[in-house]
């Protein structure tokens, strides 16, 4: 049986043991609970580096976006073909503009833009010099434009005038001091109805939804003021087409009204609108190109082959009028004969009349009638009133 000491002796050293094997555990514990705040320490400073690095790399890129977007808009409203940019001179400006640059970027950024299908046109001389080349408007076309809006007497003087300087914006500063001088070429009457563009895109819209339109017809007095012809009343018409002729734009479509296709000119509707109601088909057999020929090159009135006899001098005004895809005949005395599709209509008459006797009428012999009556109805009319002079 062993001896109270040597229980002693072993029971001594196990205590020890598990004790500092205790306090190995705690310590190597606080080891790691200090190692792991050291790992995180440095894993949120190098997330800091990182994103101070990230933050100097996203304003190094904002930068370049910038240069790019100066430049870009530099050689789009300062130069062209006439006027190019020499490498200095575009250093210069980006460098007033807040964005500076050096021959090496320049290089770098007029490339990339290239690349981007943006054409810049290199010059290359001594110094290189560049310019903003293909432009969706070429300068005589903006010419042709502009000098077209300020003539229109469908356009008002002031949408004349915004339209004139939208459409300046499409050249350089230097194109636009020479297309400025344009844009009050005419002294022509203008509407002044400024809410036509929005009527046109609403017939429009009806025209593509294929939907009715309302709306109030104006007239005017004998003391040229504008009212509403029949005391206000509405119209409902099924939109075909948008014609534009001599300067005003026409809708054409079903009227309700008159039972057939009619022509309404949009600068004389009132507050036109688009309903739910669906658009009345057009006729069988109904051409927009026909009809346009008949109504708006002899206005209204029933289509009839007409022999005209005309001297040599005003083929042109034949040309213009009816085109060229005429048959002719050369008569003697310097006079021709054609034979031209219209409507019989005061509007054909009245063309007539404008060449005093230079344009016959041949056939058929209403047309010929129509005409004498008209002239004579002329005639009395001036009889009256030199007769109400006297008085």
């Amino acid at each position: 049986m062993p001896s109270a000491g040597s229980i002693g002796l072993h029971t001594m050293p196990r205590a020890g043991t598990e004790k500092a094997r205790t306090q190995g555990k705690s310590v190597k514990k606080e080891k790691n609970r200090r190692g792991n705040r050291r790992e995180r320490r440095k894993k949120k400073n190098e997330k800091r580096k990182k994103g101070i690095a990230m933050s100097g790399d996203s304003g190094e890129k904002n930068k370049v976006k910038a240069r790019l977007l100066i430049l870009t808009r530099m050689f789009y409203i300062q130069t062209d073909e006439n006027n190019a940019m020499t490498t200095r001179e575009i250093i210069d400006y980006l460098a007033r503009h807040g964005a500076p640059a050096n021959e090496k970027t320049l290089r770098g950024d007029i490339a990339l833009l290239q690349e981007l299908g943006v054409d810049i046109v290199k010059v290359v001389s001594r110094p290189n010099r560049y310019f903003w080349g293909d432009r969706r408007f070429e300068l005589p076309e903006l010419k042709l434009l502009i000098d077209a809006v300020a003539s229109s007497r469908f356009i008002t003087a002031k949408k004349s005038k915004e339209l004139g300087t939208k459409l300046c914006s499409l050249a350089s500063e230097n194109q636009q001091r020479e297309l400025k001088r344009h844009i009050y070429a005419t002294n022509r009457v203008k509407s002044d109805n400024e809410t036509i563009y929005y009527m046109v895109d609403t017939i429009n819209h009806a025209i593509n939804e294929g939907r009715r339109i309302r709306f109030q017809y104006i007239e005017y007095t004998p003391e040229l003021k504008p009212v509403l012809r029949n005391d206000g009343e509405v119209y409902e018409l099924s939109p075909y087409a948008l014609f534009w002729n001599e300067d005003y734009y026409y809708a054409v479509g079903w009227s309700d009204k008159h039972g057939n296709v009619s022509a309404f000119r949009v600068d004389r509707m009132q507050a036109p609108e688009m309903t739910e109601v669906p658009a009345e088909t057009p006729p069988k057999n109904f051409s927009l190109d026909d009809y346009s020929r008949r109504i708006f090159e002899m206005y209204d009135g029933e289509p009839v082959k007409v022999r005209l006899e005309c001297r040599d001098s005003l083929a042109k005004y034949i040309v213009d009028r009816f085109g060229t895809e005429l048959k002719t005949r050369v008569l003697p005395g310097n006079r021709f004969v054609v034979d031209v599709e219209v409507s019989l209509s005061p509007t054909f008459y009245a063309w007539v009349f404008r060449f005093g006797g230079e344009i016959r009428i041949l056939t058929p012999q209403k047309a010929v009638t129509h005409l004498a009556e008209m002239a004579q109805r002329m005639v009395e009319m001036s009889r009256r009133e030199q007769d109400c002079d006297k008085e």
